[in-house]
C-alpha cells in the first residue's frame, strides 16, 4: 500500500491533473453556491467533459466539483439564509445569525476551515481504511437503516425552539409530506389529489428552497431592511489558528460521524450534518447559543457534511455501491473510463485508484486556497441593498427549483413551502423539524416496512442485531440526556 501511495503522490502533481482539480473545485464552488444547483447536478453537467480525458484527471475533476459544491452550499446558507445544497441546511440558522450580526467573515472562515478539516479526515479514511469501513457498511440492513433514521428524527427535540410540542407537530407534518407520491412497497398512489406531478413525491430541493430561501425573501421585504446585515457593521475579524483549535473536539467528532454515516449507502451529508449538529448541541457548554450564531453549530454541520464526501466513495470504489446520489453519477464516470468498481479495482488498477485517493486530499487543500481568496468578495453580499439583492435571490431560487425536474410544478411547490416558511415561524413553529422529517421520512418508512416484512410483523427484529441496538441506545441518550440536564437545572434554580 505504501508504495502505491507514494506512486499516487508523484503522479497527482502532473500539470494536467492539477489544472483539472482547480477547474473542478472552482466550478463546484460556483454551482454549489447557487440555490437549487446541487453538487449532483454539477457533476452530471460536467461528466461529458471527462470523456476524452485520462481516467485520473477526469475523475479528480468530478471529485473537485463534488467537494467544492458541498462546501459552497454553506456560502449562500450563511449570507442569504438559502442553503445552496441540502447538506448545508443545518448551517442556515447559526450562519445567517452571524451574518446579520455583521460577522459574515467569521462565519465563512469557520465554514471553510471546518469543511476542509472534514474533507481531509474523510480523505485519509478513504486512503487507509476503505476496505475495513466498507465491511461495517455491509452490515446495514433495513432494521439498521430504520434505527439510523429514528436516531436522526430525535434531533427534532433539539431544533424545536422554545416549544417541543410545536416542533413535534412540524415533524409530523414533515413526515406526512414525505408520504406524498407512490407507496415504496406496494406502488399505490398517496395524497396526489388527482395530479400527475405529485406521483414522484415532493422533491427535497424545492421544499428546501421554499422553507428557507423564498420565506427569507418574504421576510426581508416585510421588514423593509436596507440590507441583510442592517444595523450591523460588516466586521473583518481575524480568525486565527488558535480560534480554530479551540473547536477541534467538535470538528473531529463531527468529521468522524460524517465518515461513518457517509460510508453507509443511501445516506449522505444532509443526514450526517443534522446528527452532528444535534450531538454538538448536546455536548456543548453553551447549548443556548445554537440557532443564534453558535460557532460550534457551524463547524459541526460543515465538518460533518464534508466528512461524508470521501466516505461516500468508499462503498463506491470497494463494493461498486454508490454512497449517495452524487457518487451514483461518479460511478457512471468511473465506468465510462473503463474501470470496474469493486475489489478488483484495487488490484487491477491500483495506480489509478491511489492517484485518485491522494488527489482527493489535494482537492481539499485547493478548495481551502480558492475559498480563502473568495471570502472577502462573498462577505460583501450582505451589504448589497435588499431591493437589489432579494429579487436576484428570488429569481435564482425559482430557476433552481425549475432545474430540478425542468417543470413549473417544482416552482409551485417551492412557492407553497415559501408561504409555509414565512407564516408558521411567526406563531412559534420552526421549519427545521419539518425539513428533517421530509429528509428522513422516506428512509424511516421504507426500512420499517421492509424490516417488518422480513420478520413477519415482529418488532423484535430491531432488538436482535448489534448495530440496530447501538442506534437504539443512541436514540434513548439523545432524548433523555437533554431532559435530565433540564431537570437538574430546574432543581438548582429551586434550591
Amino acid at each position: 500500500m505504501l508504495d502505491w501511495i507514494l506512486y499516487g503522490i508523484g503522479n497527482v502533481f502532473e500539470w494536467h491533473i492539477i489544472l483539472a482539480m482547480i477547474f473542478g473545485v472552482a466550478a463546484g464552488i460556483v454551482i454549489g453556491a447557487l440555490p437549487g444547483l446541487s453538487a449532483t447536478m454539477g457533476v452530471a453537467l460536467m461528466l461529458p467533459l471527462t470523456f476524452g480525458m485520462p481516467p485520473t484527471a477526469g475523475m479528480l475533476l468530478l471529485i473537485g466539483i463534488y467537494c467544492g459544491g458541498i462546501y459552497a452550499g454553506s456560502v449562500s446558507a450563511i449570507l442569504l439564509k438559502t442553503p445552496g445544497t441540502a447538506a448545508s441546511a443545518a448551517t442556515v440558522e447559526d450562519g445567517f445569525a452571524l451574518a446579520q450580526q455583521g460577522k459574515a467573515h467569521t462565519a465563512l472562515n469557520l465554514s471553510i476551515y471546518a469543511s476542509v478539516a472534514g474533507g481531509l479526515i474523510s480523505g485519509f479514511a478513504l486512503l487507509f481504511f476503505a476496505p475495513q469501513i466498507a465491511k461495517v457498511a455491509l452490515g446495514f440492513g433495513p432494521p439498521e437503516y430504520f434505527m439510523l433514521a429514528l436516531f436522526g428524527l430525535t434531533i427534532i427535540s433539539s431544533v424545536s425552539g422554545n416549544s417541543i410540542s410545536k416542533g413535534l407537530i412540524m415533524g409530523c407534518l414533515g413526515v406526512l409530506v414525505s408520504t406524498v407520491g407512490l407507496d415504496p412497497i406496494t406502488g399505490g398512489e398517496r395524497f396526489i389529489f388527482n395530479t400527475t406531478f405529485l406521483l414522484s413525491g415532493i422533491d427535497l430541493v424545492p421544499a428546501l428552497i421554499g422553507l428557507f430561501a423564498i420565506s427569507e425573501v418574504f421576510n426581508q421585504i416585510a421588514k423593509g431592511s436596507k440590507s441583510i446585515a442592517s444595523g450591523a457593521t460588516l466586521k473583518k475579524e481575524k480568525f486565527s489558528i488558535k480560534d480554530f483549535l479551540s473547536l477541534k473536539k467538535v470538528i473531529a467528532k463531527s468529521s468522524i460521524i460524517g465518515v461513518i454515516v457517509g460510508a453507509i449507502p443511501g445516506t449522505g451529508g444532509t443526514i450526517s450534518a443534522f446528527i452532528s449538529y444535534n450531538e454538538a448541541k448536546r455536548s456543548s457548554k453553551k447549548p443556548e447559543e445554537f440557532g443564534k450564531g453558535s460557532y460550534e453549530g457551524i463547524v459541526a454541520s460543515e465538518s460533518s457534511n464534508n466528512g461524508t464526501t470521501g466516505a461516500t466513495l468508499i462503498p463506491m470504489m470497494t463494493l461498486g455501491i454508490p454512497g449517495d446520489v452524487v457518487t451514483a453519477v461518479l460511478l457512471g464516470g468511473l465506468m465510462i473510463q473503463g474501470l470496474t468498481p469493486g475489489p478488483q479495482l484495487f488490484t487491477e488498477n491500483a495506480d489509478i485508484v491511489y492517484t485518485i485517493m491522494v488527489g482527493f486530499i489535494l482537492v481539499n487543500i485547493i478548495m481551502l486556497i480558492l475559498a480563502k481568496m473568495a471570502i472577502p468578495w462573498f462577505a460583501k453580499i450582505t451589504s448589497i441593498p435588499s431591493n437589489v439583492l432579494m429579487p436576484i435571490v428570488l429569481v435564482l431560487c425559482l430557476i433552481g427549483s425549475y432545474a430540478v425536474n425542468n417543470s413549473l410544478s417544482s416552482v409551485g411547490i417551492a412557492i407553497f413551502f415559501g408561504v409555509i416558511g414565512y407564516f408558521l415561524p411567526k406563531y412559534g413553529y420552526s421549519v427545521t423539524p419539518m425539513l428533517i422529517a421530509i429528509i428522513l421520512g422516506p428512509l424511516a418508512e421504507k426500512s420499517l416496512r421492509q424490516s417488518l416484512i422480513l420478520s413477519d410483523g415482529s418488532f423484535m427484529i430491531f432488538f436482535q442485531r448489534p448495530i440496530s441496538i447501538l442506534f437504539l441506545v443512541f436514540c434513548l441518550l439523545s432524548v433523555f440526556v437533554p431532559l435530565l440536564a433540564k431537570y437538574k437545572e430546574r432543581r438548582k434554580q429551586n434550591i
